[in-house]
């Protein structure tokens, strides 16, 4: 077997395409949660407004209302802006367009994943020394 053969075998697998999905399900999903917090928001907002109208005399409640629906903006905004990124980045990837530095970031992942599987390489032969080394123990 030649040392590019041990080479390709011993390095982890390509997981490209599985983090092309992943980033398209995760802009999928927070799309629709940014959307759907947003409605529900929005009819929050609905529902609250008479009871803001009628108890305006009781702050506390107008208060909370007030905080509530902030929180529920806030979050809407930040799940779609969340979702639209993803979603950039999954068509930037998808065009060959990668971010400044990108090459450079892929050549650390692939070092600290690299070094990863030779850990767990590492860790697997000492375990099974161990276990050889136990088994040696008990027959004596």
């Amino acid at each position: 077997m030649s040392d590019q053969q041990k080479e390709l075998r011993g390095s982890p697998p390509n997981y490209e395409a599985l983090r092309l999905m992943a980033a398209g399900t995760l802009g999928a999903a927070l799309l629709g949660l940014s959307s759907l917090t947003f409605a529900g928001t929005v009819i929050f907002l609905i529902l609250a407004a008479p009871f803001l109208v009628v108890f305006s005399p009781i702050l506390v409640p107008a208060a909370m209302i007030l905080i509530l629906s902030t929180a529920g903006f806030l979050f809407s905004g930040g799940s779609g802006i969340g979702g639209l990124a993803a979603i950039l980045w999954l068509y930037r990837k998808a065009r060959g367009q990668l971010p400044y530095a990108a090459d450079q970031l892929d050549f650390v992942r692939m070092r600290v994943a690299s070094k990863a599987w030779d850990m767990k390489e590492r860790a697997k032969e000492g375990g099974q020394f161990v276990q050889n080394k136990a088994q040696e123990n008990t027959e004596a």
